[in-house]
């Protein structure tokens, strides 16, 4: 099973005829994850043919409108197509007081439970965790309160070696578990086949960290060490840096720094000002620092 991200939206503030704001959908291990939810994200999510049903957890960096302001809209459209099961709301503090203050004016009603999980730590916390992933908040320096997220897949079981599994009767398929696992198996004789022989390594777990509006921040390295991809907004070019620490933002030239120094495999920016038309220009000066960095690219799916 492969992850895979595709970007909604990407762009700052205000949506555009040609883009849209942040957002996200993030498959891994057969499940799917919607990182933040700016305006017109279910708009977004039809053109890329998710499946609404399958989307149960939502994470929102902060309340800042072009990361959250389409979630209403979402939650009210799950209870239209009939949705029952739980939908769980991972952001900051306050979120639940937002939107349900929405529904109770709007009169939404909902047919399935909205499980909030208000977030205020200025520290890296787990958040969720199942079998197969776990997620965990990356505390960031905006304006307002701010977190990233962390995802991260848990090392899977061995793959079996049929082939060398067959030339043993011995071995039945209620031992398969067991094999894949990491056990050894023991024969009749006593003889220990070794795990290594009866077994392939499984692919590598891999990793996604999104980094929200933010200033620069080196205390996010040691959380996102060695990530598969990060993704980081970039929202200006380094000659506007001053800006850029104003408006509680990072420059493309940071973003690469941060990629760098924490040695991930690949860099992919955005949260782009509207003031910039070409944004190759934000590439151009990341892979002066960091070569493996890329623009996104609305609703292509991407292979991490």
């Amino acid at each position: 099973m492969s992850t895979y991200l595709t970007i909604l939206g990407f762009n700052s503030a205000i949506p555009t005829i040609n883009t849209s704001p942040t957002a996200q959908l993030l498959e891994m291990e057969e499940r799917l994850f919607l990182i933040d939810c700016g305006e017109g994200t279910q708009v977004q999510l039809r053109k890329a043919k998710a499946r609404f049903s399958k989307i149960n957890h939502i994470f929102i960096s902060h309340l800042h409108g072009d990361h959250c302001f389409g979630l209403p809209g979402l939650i009210a459209s799950f209870r239209l197509l009939g949705r029952d099961t739980p939908l769980h709301v991972y952001g900051p503090k306050g979120i639940k007081k937002m939107l349900e203050t929405i529904f109770q004016i709007t009169e939404t009603h909902r047919g399935f439970e909205v499980v909030y999980h208000e977030l205020d730590k200025d520290y890296s916390e787990k958040i969720y965790e199942d079998n197969r992933v776990e997620v965990y908040t990356i505390p960031l320096d905006h304006r307002i309160y701010c977190n990233g997220y962390l995802f991260k897949e848990k090392p899977k079981d061995r793959h079996l070696n049929m082939k060398e599994i067959a030339k043993y009767s011995e071995i039945e398929t209620c031992d398969y578990h067991n094999i894949k696992a990491g056990k050894d198996f023991v024969l009749s004789d006593g003889y220990v086949l070794k795990n290594e022989i009866l077994t392939l390594e499984p692919a590598p777990p891999v990793s996604y960290a999104f980094c929200s509006d933010t200033r620069y921040l080196e205390s996010v390295i040691p959380i996102i060490k060695n990530v598969t991809v990060l993704y980081h907004e970039s929202t200006f070019l380094h000659d506007l840096k001053e800006m850029a620490d104003y408006t509680g933002h990072t420059t493309a030239l940071e973003a690469a720094t941060i990629a760098q120094k924490a040695q991930v495999e690949k860099l992919i920016l955005g949260h782009f000002s509207n003031r910039y038309g070409d944004l190759t220009v934000f590439t151009d000066e990341a892979r002066e620092i960091f070569p493996n960095t890329f623009l996104p690219k609305a609703l292509e799916s991407v292979k991490i």
